[in-house]
């Protein structure tokens, strides 16, 4: 198991690979967890910080329940628009999120994240695990930057939590 951290500006993010397929990643939030889970399923909160600083979200398609459909369309500081898309397969509201994840470009190469809201009093904990069809995909993943990317979105989450506490 390979395990790293992304320091931050408020916490840390631990990320694992507990096996050949998954990578598993942990970060407290200083907001309670109905907040954080706002933040994840809002269109409105999730376009201020999905992705990475240098990018524009716009959440195309969200509709959540179990089924439902999700398309953000991100762009880049050349103007290219990046998409991405999935279904959502488990909505247990303030408890438990999961949905696929695809990025169109790369048709067919589906993760299923599966994410854990934890209260911990005005805290919350996450836990995300994404599970690749392959070691292959995995490291794909892993090698163009994910655990970055993800330390930049929650450090954007970070400050939209504090703004709307």
């Amino acid at each position: 198991m390979t395990t790293t951290t992304q320091n931050t500006a408020r916490h840390k993010l631990f990320v694992t690979m507990p096996n050949d397929t998954e990578v598993r990643m942990e970060r407290m939030f200083d907001a309670p967890r109905q907040l954080v889970w706002d933040a994840f399923t809002k269109a409105e909160m999730l376009e201020k910080w999905w992705g990475l600083r240098s990018t524009t979200t716009k959440v195309e398609t969200l509709e959540l329940r179990v089924g439902g459909k999700y398309r953000f369309l991100q762009s880049d500081p050349s103007g290219a628009v990046h998409a991405f898309r999935g279904e959502f397969t488990n909505v247990s509201p303030i408890d438990a999120l999961g949905y696929t994840f695809e990025y169109e470009p790369m048709a067919g190469h589906i993760v299923q994240d599966d994410i854990t809201f934890e209260d911990h009093g005005h805290q919350t904990k996450i836990i995300a695990v994404a599970t690749f069809s392959s070691k292959m995909d995995r490291d794909g993943m892993v090698n163009s930057g994910m655990e970055y990317g993800a330390a930049e979105s929650y450090d954007m989450l970070d400050e939209l939590l504090a703004q709307v506490k």
